[in-house]
């Protein structure tokens, strides 16, 4: 039996695992499955609805009614139904996502939901993608990045946002994220440091894991 073509990407906000993971699943032809997404279209349809983000009935009422796919074309990649990306990437979901993604119940439904997702493969990416979601990943990558470096991406992301504010909005979301996922690398997992690396060198670091590990995947 051939092995699943899947690559579980783990590692911490603003590491840049999700610009590698996009650039990693465009290469190898796969489907990109960023499973941020799922729980920031948790938080905002319960900031939309004024549900409690600490109200676990009414997030698993609001989860349950979420719809989740794969965009047909070359660039495949998740889709939440009745949800723009920029709805999901506003300060208030970003303040609130940690909150709802605590939840063990929450978090039990939306890892299902990701395991229906990989399909006959897929570039997957979270936080506990390679030790819960998909442990049996043939490549399996914990991207990190210095404190600062990340701080900064994340600033350039937000032009409108003070450095210092994004450093505290990330300390404040590796501290909550911590609680639910420790921050390490699951077991068999290749650690990226991407602190020096651009989105190339990275890509091409990231392929020689790939090809290391699971050649049959790269075409």
């Amino acid at each position: 039996m051939s092995r699943p073509r899947v690559v579980a990407i783990d590692g911490a906000a603003g590491a840049g695992k999700s610009t590698l993971a996009r650039a990693l699943a465009r290469y190898l032809e796969l489907p990109y499955v960023n499973t941020g997404e799922m729980y920031r279209a948790l938080a905002a349809a319960a900031l939309r609805d004024g549900v409690d983000p600490d109200d676990v009935a009414g997030l698993m009422r609001l989860v349950r009614a979420l719809r989740f796919v794969v965009s047909s074309g070359p660039d495949r990649h998740l889709e939440v139904e009745g949800w723009p990306r920029p709805a999901l990437h506003t300060p208030e979901v970003e303040s609130t996502v940690s909150v709802v993604a605590r939840h063990p119940e929450v978090r039990s439904h939306l890892r299902a939901a990701q395991r229906a997702m990989v399909g006959d493969g897929a570039v997957m990416e979270g936080r506990d993608i390679a030790s819960v979601v998909v442990p049996e990943a043939p490549v399996k990558i914990f991207v990190t990045a210095e404190p600062e470096v990340r701080a900064r991406r994340r600033a350039a992301e937000r032009p409108s946002a003070a450095h210092d504010a994004v450093g505290d909005a990330l300390r404040l979301r590796d501290a909550r994220d911590a609680v639910t996922n420790p921050l390490e690398p699951a077991v068999g997992a290749e650690v990226l440091d991407t602190s020096e690396l651009d989105v190339g060198a990275a890509l091409a670091e990231a392929l020689a894991i790939v090809r290391r590990l699971a050649p049959e995947m790269v075409r």
